[in-house]
């Protein structure tokens, strides 16, 4: 008798968690705004959990003008007082500011004429670091990758990018498939890094 696959744990049942477990988490993500974007994102989840922010996500991408970079760094204070009371993000000044930061080290990169992907993939080797968790307790916080990820970003000026949000960012967009074997998205994430 086989058993039968189930979802990782952590996205419980909530509808929303589950269609981003399902559709979003762990699938390669090599698109540069995508990646600058849920960075950004994942930033904005410190001291918090994930589902705060992602049910927040187009509230994000309204305030920030679709995570456009070039946009987002002619940021007036005006437009920074206005984010401060949007009640659809998280009215951290420290958070605010960020992103606006981190457009702005994400913008210097580009410019340089560089990938911000195969910058971001270069901590893993160019291709997808296959898990095989069994449990939720097997997966780490962090790794010696997400904490040289976290020390390359911040030496470019990019902030809210320690190396547990570096991980949870990992995790995220592919770089590393942290699906649960006895989950049936394990299978399909490993077929997309193939």
């Amino acid at each position: 008798m086989t058993k039968e696959l189930e979802r990782c744990p952590w996205c419980g049942t909530d509808p929303i968690y589950q269609q981003y477990h399902d559709q979003v988490w762990g699938r390669p993500v090599r698109d540069d705004q995508v990646l600058f974007e849920k960075l950004c994102l994942d930033g904005q989840q410190a001291g918090l959990s994930w589902i705060t922010i992602l049910k927040k996500q187009a509230s994000y991408e309204r305030a920030y003008a679709n995570f456009d970079a070039e946009k987002i760094v002619g940021f007036d204070q005006q437009k920074i007082d206005s984010l401060m009371q949007d009640p659809g993000i998280i009215r951290n000044k420290l958070k605010v500011q960020s992103i606006i930061k981190n457009a702005r080290s994400y913008l210097n990169y580009r410019d340089s004429g560089k990938s911000f992907s195969d910058f971001l993939w270069q901590f893993v080797g160019g291709t997808p670091i296959q898990n095989y968790f069994e449990t939720i307790e097997d997966v780490p916080a962090l790794t010696p990758e997400s904490e040289a990820m976290s020390k390359a970003l911040k030496s470019m000026g990019f902030s809210f990018v320690g190396p547990t949000i570096c991980y949870a960012f990992m995790q995220a967009v592919g770089l590393v498939n942290d699906h649960l074997q006895t989950c049936p998205q394990w299978q399909e994430c490993r077929d997309l890094a193939n």
